[in-house]
């Protein structure tokens, strides 16, 4: 049906999905919500995807979850949990270390568990927390 590509879902159906299909929908949307704020600094395209690839990678991606860790709500943080003890059917990437993937994948599944339920708020609430918390690792 194409209503359910875009319509929200509730908290429990999206639970309903396994850790990889809501991280599958998370790096999706960080990609894009990455992608919309290179955008609007105006630089050139080989500067936007640099600093896109910059921050959509798994290194980036466990720093930032490790950021958030203190400001998630419990439902938030088992989400995370449940991305994080999920097991792809393939390695990690050679930049990264298995723990930073599993972390990775924990904060896609994050960002994909709050898309999917249309919680924009909470989504825009961590990208500014993000934001505002940049550099203080």
């Amino acid at each position: 049906h194409p209503a359910a590509v875009i319509e929200p879902i509730s908290g429990p159906q999206a639970k309903n999905f396994n850790a990889l299909q809501l991280a599958f929908i998370g790096d999706a949307v960080y990609n894009l919500m990455m992608r919309m704020s290179a955008l609007q600094e105006g630089t050139g395209l080989k500067k936007m995807h640099l600093r896109t690839t910059g921050k959509v990678n798994a290194v980036a991606q466990a720093k930032a979850l490790r950021m958030l860790e203190g400001i998630l709500d419990d439902t938030e943080a088992e989400i995370v949990r449940r991305g994080r003890n999920a097991h792809p059917r393939h390695q990690a990437p050679r930049s990264a270390t298995s723990a930073q993937y599993s972390a990775s994948t924990g904060f896609e599944a994050l960002i994909g568990y709050h898309y999917l339920t249309g919680n924009k708020n909470r989504l825009k609430e961590l990208f500014i927390y993000l934001h505002e918390h940049a550099g203080e690792e």
